[in-house]
């Protein structure tokens, strides 16, 4: 199976689905999840994703979106890029203040 998705409509929305390594459980800490819901918040407010639905799973991530920009490949590159997220965002989650009880942690501003 090919790792490049095709977009042949850059202005559609498209359902992706991408997985951990060998389907390793590693989303399952709260401090990775923030990592996906913040690169998340990024893109979309400073990347142009659109964002109809997602769900974050403990080894594969799903997303329903659209590219405002109409470079929906670029848009995925940098989300999924390792070396984007660390630069962006882990900085922060690592520095964030424990959430208190009740409160809602990662949901999608």
């Amino acid at each position: 199976m090919s790792r490049n998705y095709k977009f042949h409509n850059l202005s559609a929305a498209y359902f992706v689905s991408f997985a951990t390594v060998n389907w390793i459980d590693v989303f399952t800490r709260q401090i990775y999840y923030n990592v996906l819901a913040e690169s998340v918040n990024y893109c979309r407010k400073n990347k142009g994703m659109e964002l109809f639905a997602y769900c974050f799973m403990p080894s594969h991530v799903h997303f329903i979106f659209r590219s405002i920009n109409e470079d929906p490949a670029s848009l995925l590159r940098d989300y999924k890029t390792p070396s984007y997220r660390t630069n962006n965002h882990t900085s922060t989650t690592h520095q964030s203040k424990p959430q208190q009880k009740g409160s809602k942690v990662g949901t999608l501003r």
